[in-house]
């Protein structure tokens, strides 16, 4: 890894990888997610946009969310928040 490389927090991280999760959804599901907040190992987001009244908000949280986030941070868990 290069000397000059920014030494990013673990909450810029995931707000980071949330970003790219949101644009994704936004683009093909007119979906977003947004990073409410991090609580010790639990990131708190809120799914808007399409998302809100969808039935497979669920399925987005699960599969989307909380799988790519877990992919990257397995000691993370996700929890949506309204």
């Amino acid at each position: 890894m290069s000397e000059n490389a920014p030494d990013y927090s673990l909450e810029e991280k995931i707000a980071g990888l949330i970003d790219q999760i949101s644009a994704y959804i936004e683009q093909y599901h007119s979906g977003s997610v947004e990073l409410v907040a991090i609580e010790g190992k639990i990131v708190k987001v809120r799914l808007g946009g399409a998302c809100e009244d969808c039935p497979l908000l669920p399925v987005t949280l699960q599969g989307w969310v909380t799988g790519t986030i877990r992919q990257f941070f397995p000691e993370m868990s996700v929890e949506a928040v309204l």
